[in-house]
């Protein structure tokens, strides 16, 4: 069967299940320009601003890929409408409506850096992933072979930050004020250390215009959450049977999603306030609870699932002992180390993530959130460790993720497993020569500097992981975790 194809002429005859835009689409205006118009914009920031049109009509989307034409090519013959499912025990449907043009700035240039000027644009957008801001450290990486070229061509860029920089440089010429640019990428600082590289660019361009956008334009600050699975053919098909219509490029995630924004824009901004979006000075402390709360007990879940053979964070959350574990290290072991933020709730965000752990739509695979364990403990589970001890709380629980991330070294070199981590090959030597005996092989594990610094020389740190690594060894670790009988 042929289905009509989903756009502003079919909108109509959606089924009453399936929701739609709450507003005139006709009547509504672009004011945002987003660069990277991935899924994660599509099933995030554009759902948000979809429930902001429906409150003031000034705030629709123009969606620009950068370089690949494939969204473009997908959603401009539907009007830039396309389905949201938001995964769950009752999945939900709905089209989304803010996305009032989509663009590739690759073969559609003129049309982007037009509508970078248009002064009706008062807010630039970013997901383009960590690098696609073209850093090298904290500042701009001036070899990268796009910032040569732009800098060469500042007319005709190819980056996020050429294209930011340009769009100002118009703006400036034509006497209009600078948009607000707001980077939704999960990068630290992300608002910051835009500012610094788009300053650094346009100073080499032109001095004054880099005064011009220091002075007159801001880069808020901003933190995202939301598990947003890749779009796959059964969502293809489970759309087209529920909406009647074919939909090109549906995006599907979680029903939790979060957006926290540094409220500093220099040119109005949509009431997102209205719509969700929590406003806050304090985006570190939103980013430090999320890496301790959300991230940390992931990782544990990871290594302490993979030791008894489970394979998703739902399959080990429906694992009682470990449930438990998981919560308690959540309430009792790391939310103690926060400074928490004015606006965030601690006991319902943990309630709210223990929630999403369980979503059994969600098929989170451990062995993908235990790669990289060298780059992720550090800064998921080592700072907590640290807080913990400062303030003389026990750490016995939060030792246990590490020693497991041991054991899971040792069991993938010994297998010939080759690890996913920057640290592959060091790993893979200290996993093939531990023996499963504690004292040896964690001594060997903590004298990795890049990741535990200087916690080696620190004996309240190593004997407790040394106890959990010889629990883990033995069996009595994950018996201790199934009967919830772990020290306190």
């Amino acid at each position: 069967m042929t289905h009509p194809r989903l756009s502003d002429a079919t909108l109509a005859a959606l089924p009453p299940a399936v929701a739609r835009p709450a507003y005139e689409r006709a009547a509504t205006r672009i004011g945002v320009v987003h660069l990277g118009a991935g899924a994660f914009h599509r099933a995030h920031q554009a759902v948000y601003l979809d429930d902001a049109l429906a409150l003031d009509p000034d705030w629709a989307v123009c969606a620009v890929s950068l370089r690949n034409p494939d969204v473009r090519d997908a959603l401009r013959p539907q009007d830039g409408l396309y389905t949201l499912a938001i995964l769950g025990d009752t999945p939900q449907l709905r089209v989304v409506g803010a996305l009032r043009e989509v663009l590739c700035a690759r073969d559609e240039q003129a049309a982007v850096l037009a509508r970078l000027g248009d002064p009706a644009v008062r807010l630039v957008t970013l997901t383009v992933t960590e690098k696609g801001y073209c850093l090298a450290g904290d500042g701009l990486d001036l070899a990268h072979p796009d910032i040569v070229h732009d800098l060469a061509t500042p007319d005709a860029p190819v980056s996020a930050i050429g294209h930011v920089v340009a769009g100002l440089a118009r703006r400036r010429a034509a006497g209009l004020a600078p948009y607000t640019v707001l980077s939704c990428d999960n990068l630290a600082d992300n608002g910051g250390r835009l500012r610094r590289a788009a300053l650094d660019f346009a100073a080499r361009l032109d001095p004054a215009l880099a005064r011009w956008i220091e002075a007159e334009a801001t880069f808020p600050r901003s933190m995202v959450d939301s598990i947003t699975p890749a779009t796959d053919d059964a969502l293809l098909a489970r759309v087209a049977d529920a909406l009647g219509m074919h939909d090109a490029w549906p995006v599907q995630r979680e029903r939790y999603a979060q957006w926290v924004v540094e409220d500093r824009f220099c040119n109005g901004r949509p009431p997102l306030e209205r719509v969700g979006v929590t406003l806050s000075d304090d985006i570190a402390g939103f980013d430090r609870a999320k890496l301790r709360l959300l991230n940390g007990p992931h990782s544990a879940l990871a290594y302490l699932g993979l030791l008894v053979e489970l394979e998703t964070v739902a399959d080990a959350m429906r694992h009682p002992g470990l449930a438990r574990y998981v919560e308690r290290l959540m309430r009792e072991d790391i939310a103690p180390t926060l400074d928490v933020p004015a606006g965030l709730d601690l006991d319902a965000y943990v309630t709210a993530i223990l929630d999403r752990f369980r979503n059994p739509a969600i098929r989170h695979r451990l062995a993908q959130i235990a790669w990289d364990g060298s780059q992720k403990l550090p800064v998921r589970l080592l700072g907590t460790i640290r807080d913990a001890l400062a303030a003389g709380r026990r750490i016995d629980r939060l030792c246990l993720p590490i020693a497991a991330w041991m054991h899971f070294v040792r069991r993938q070199a010994h297998d010939g497993v080759v690890l996913v981590d920057p640290m592959a090959d060091t790993l893979a030597q200290l996993g093939r020569a531990a023996t499963g005996e504690a004292r040896g092989d964690v001594a060997r594990f903590l004298a990795l500097r890049a990741v535990f610094g200087e916690m080696a020389q620190q004996a309240m740190v190593v004997e407790p992981i040394m106890q959990a690594y010889a629990s883990l060894e033995d069996g009595s670790g994950i018996a201790s975790f199934a009967e919830m009988s772990l020290p306190l």
